[in-house]
C-alpha cells in the first residue's frame, strides 16, 4: 500500500464528499446508512498501476459471506484520477468501491444494477480511456500492426507472439 501525500489526502477527501452527498440524494441508496462510509480509509494505488483504476482491500479474517463496511481496511484510487481531468470518473470509481464496502463483493448482475444507478453515466465511458492513458504512459514499446496500423502500448515486447485483434496480423515491436 502507498501513503498518500497531503495534497492527495486532501483530494481523496474532497472526493469522498462528492460521492457521499450523491449517493445520499439517490433513491437506491435511501434504506442503507452511507454514513458508516465515511469511517472507511482512502488510499491511492501505486502510480505505475496500469490495470486497476480502484480497489477496496478488506481486513484479514473478514467473513466473506457476510462482508460490512466495518471489513474494509481500505479504499485505494488510482492517484491520477485525483488530477481535475478525470474528476468525473474518479467519483464513479469510489462509487464503484463503495457498492463493494457496502457488501456486494461480486461484479454481479445486482452489484452492476447498483453501478448503473451513477447519475454520470458519461463517466463510465472514461475507464477505457483512463486505461489507454495509463498504458501509453507507462509503456516502453508499441505493438504496431503493419496491416490496419492499429498500436498497442505495452510494457515488454511481443516479440512476434502477439496478433492484431481485427486483421490477424503478427505485431511488430517499436520501442519508445
Amino acid at each position: 500500500m502507498v501513503k498518500p501525500k497531503p495534497d492527495q489526502k486532501l483530494r481523496l477527501e474532497q472526493l469522498r464528499s462528492i460521492v457521499l452527498d450523491l449517493m445520499q440524494d439517490m433513491d437506491i441508496w435511501n434504506e442503507t446508512n452511507t454514513e458508516i462510509l465515511t469511517k472507511i480509509n482512502l488510499g491511492v494505488l501505486r502510480i505505475n498501476a496500469t490495470q486497476r483504476h480502484g480497489v477496496t482491500r478488506w481486513k484479514k479474517g473478514s467473513d466473506i459471506s457476510n462482508l460490512e463496511p466495518s471489513d474494509v481496511e481500505e479504499i485505494n484510487i488510482h492517484p491520477l484520477l485525483l488530477d481535475d481531468k478525470w474528476s468525473a470518473y474518479a467519483a464513479f470509481v469510489l462509487h464503484h468501491e463503495y457498492i463493494h464496502a457496502l457488501g456486494f463483493r461480486e461484479h454481479d448482475k445486482q452489484f452492476r444494477f447498483l453501478e448503473k444507478s451513477w447519475p454520470g453515466s458519461k463517466a463510465v465511458k472514461h475507464g477505457s480511456e483512463f486505461t489507454e492513458f495509463l498504458r501509453l504512459k507507462n509503456a516502453k514499446w508499441i505493438w504496431t500492426c503493419q496491416n490496419c496500423n492499429k498500436e498497442f502500448p505495452r510494457k515488454k515486447p511481443s516479440k512476434g507472439r502477439y496478433k492484431c485483434r481485427d486483421c490477424d496480423t503478427i505485431l511488430k515491436d517499436r520501442k519508445i
